[in-house]
């Protein structure tokens, strides 16, 4: 008789940008499997996400199994005028009428937040987004996701995130994007 295995446990521990940089390739791998993207992806986000964290107010977030493997991460910084996603999000704002308000005055961006198929529907992905808007520079948080019924939308409006802006098709992927916002911090479970 064998016995059942053990269920796994995952850590959430807050990333400096060099213990990130070591396990970028794994990083990137979670996000390229969990977005549906092309592996050749990669190489295109890595001097990206570099560059990302030397940006003022970079956290990250990772989600470990109990064998020390990568199984979700997240990043954000504070948002600016000046940064492609900014510039972006200001140009879709303008183009379809909406007002732009304060949502781009003193803003989180969340840049990333991505788990490994392999661990969805298990809590990670909101344990990562609370840990890493815990303390988050900003008085507010916004994100893009791609539009469409997915796990990653139910999160988002669990924790109240509203409609800044959708169906937006950001430079360089042809699928809709919705532009998410709401205030931080964020209210306890």
């Amino acid at each position: 008789m064998t016995a059942a295995p053990s269920p796994r446990r995952e850590r959430i521990a807050e990333l400096t940008a060099d213990q990130l940089r070591a396990r970028l390739p794994e990083a990137l791998q979670i996000y390229v499997t969990a977005m549906g993207y092309p592996p050749s992806t990669v190489q295109q986000r890595a001097p990206m996400w570099s560059a990302h964290m030397l940006r003022a107010g970079w956290r990250c977030v990772g989600a470990f199994t109990d064998q020390d493997e990568l199984i979700g991460i997240g990043y954000g910084y504070l948002g600016a005028p000046g940064q492609w996603w900014h510039e972006q999000v200001r140009r879709g704002l303008l183009s379809s009428g909406a007002e732009i308000g304060d949502w781009l005055d003193d803003y989180f961006e969340l840049t990333e937040l991505h788990v490994h198929p392999s661990g969805q529907g298990a809590g990670l992905g909101e344990e990562i987004l609370r840990r890493l808007l815990a303390g988050a520079p900003g008085t507010k948080v916004l994100l893009s996701t791609p539009e469409g019924p997915t796990r990653a939308w139910r999160l988002y409006r669990r924790v109240g995130f509203t409609d800044v802006l959708r169906n937006y098709r950001f430079a360089g992927d042809p699928r809709p994007f919705a532009v998410l916002g709401r205030p931080l911090p964020l209210e306890p479970r």
